[in-house]
């Protein structure tokens, strides 16, 4: 009996805390990152401000559970558009496009990444532990694109650097498609993703 009550005590409060996640995703995505407060995650959950912190110390923790949820939902992406490609040049390609297209799909979760950087280049809000959690969840979702590299021939840290490249183009793009900026040039960021991929397949073929 008191296994079976234990038990429905954690499902309780984890049903408790998807629910705060899912109002803390909805108050992000109306007033921003910088902007939500716990006050409004707690409205939008139907808790009090105090009721939150049964579950999360503060708004940067909530933040952080859901990048580590969004970047694992980009890891098993990039692993599953990589899986049945039959050359690594194939991988490559696949890998990259899986990352932009990501993103492209879902713009919020691009947001919950860039809002790490909101102060600067220093972490906001979160520890070091968790900052150096959360930036191996996203390099570990880049990693097919390193092992693709490698095994075109690549060496260690030219396939570090091409993975690299892919990450930066792929986020500068990803800011012009979600700002609009993309129409002043008339272009296709998704095309552009594909050519600039492209050129990183021939630079590894050429070794």
């Amino acid at each position: 009996m008191d296994d079976r009550k234990a038990a429905r005590q954690r499902r309780l409060a984890e049903s408790k805390r998807q629910h705060i996640l899912d109002a803390a995703r909805e108050a992000f995505a109306e007033d921003g990152l910088e902007k939500a407060s716990l006050r409004a995650i707690a409205t939008k959950a139907g808790y009090t401000p105090a009721a939150l912190y049964f579950h999360f110390p503060s708004k940067e923790a909530i933040y952080a559970e859901l990048l580590r949820s969004s970047l694992a939902s980009l890891g098993e992406s990039v692993a599953a558009a990589v899986t049945g490609a039959d050359t690594a040049e194939a991988r490559f390609r696949a890998a990259g496009m899986a990352f932009f297209g990501y993103y492209a799909a879902n713009p919020s979760e691009l947001d919950l990444g860039f809002y790490l950087f909101r102060g600067g280049m220093k972490p906001a809000g979160l520890d070091r532990e968790t900052d150096r959690e959360l930036n191996a969840a996203l390099e570990g979702a880049l990693r097919p694109l390193a092992a693709a590299a490698r095994d075109m021939g690549a060496g260690e840290e030219a396939a570090g650097l091409s993975m690299v490249n892919i990450f930066a183009h792929a986020t500068g793009l990803l800011l012009l498609l979600h700002t609009g900026r993309i129409r002043m040039f008339g272009a296709s960021a998704e095309a552009l993703m594909a050519q600039y991929v492209e050129q990183q397949v021939a630079e590894l073929r050429a070794g």
